[in-house]
């Protein structure tokens, strides 16, 4: 498993693939693994490679926030399609950068540094069903419809079909909300003002992250 040379271009272009589908390395929220391929990239995915640019600045978003999201960091070759090899260039040592002042290295850390600590938000991983009216219902547009809800602290991530009989299909999609600015209520009146799509949203999931 891997991506190649994450600073090549024939390497962003597997990465822009694997996330053509995908919000996230692994699973539906940010997490370890994708700490540990952006910190591997050196610069920006080129505009042309829309798929890793999106995710790219996405996981730039959470970078005061980096170590609090879940996981572990594994090696590179430990990510990505299969049959694909880890060629990048220091990738192994994933923490040299931090390096820099070992000599004067704080065991706790001066004030400063304790007082200039991110403050931990709290956020949650939800996972919505949006049931459209009946099997006519144009189900792209009804997408396209729930993720032009754009709210501050909410990011939506990857959605699906689900048949629920006689043709019907709901969407089924995630997102990641901070729990301060977000809740499901706020999601419930936004999403069903679409009434010309929208029947109902239910909250099929909810997870503290």
């Amino acid at each position: 498993m891997g991506f190649g040379d994450l600073n090549s271009a024939s390497g962003l272009k597997v990465l822009n693939d694997f996330l053509a589908d995908r919000s996230y390395i692994e699973g539906y929220v940010p997490s370890q693994a994708d700490v540990a391929v952006f910190d591997a990239i050196s610069s920006p995915p080129s505009a042309d490679l829309c798929h890793a640019l999106r995710w790219y600045n996405h996981m730039k978003s959470y970078q005061n926030q980096k170590n609090s999201l879940p996981g572990v960091k594994k090696p590179l070759g430990q990510y990505g399609p299969a049959g694909v090899a880890d060629t990048t260039c220091g990738s192994t040592p994933a923490a040299a950068p931090k390096d820099d002042d070992d000599e004067d290295f704080d065991l706790f850390g001066s004030d400063d540094e304790v007082r200039s600590q991110p403050t931990l938000i709290a956020k949650s991983s939800i996972l919505l069903d949006v049931k459209p009216w009946d099997d006519e219902t144009d189900m792209a547009k009804l997408e396209e419809c729930v993720r032009s809800v754009q709210l501050d602290g909410l990011v939506w991530g990857q959605s699906k079909l689900v048949p629920v009989g006689y043709g019907i299909k709901k969407l089924q999609i995630g997102c990641v909300v901070e729990d301060d600015k977000v809740g499901t209520d706020i999601l419930e009146e936004h999403i069903t003002a679409f009434e010309d799509f929208v029947q109902s949203m239910d909250v099929a999931a909810f997870n503290k992250i």
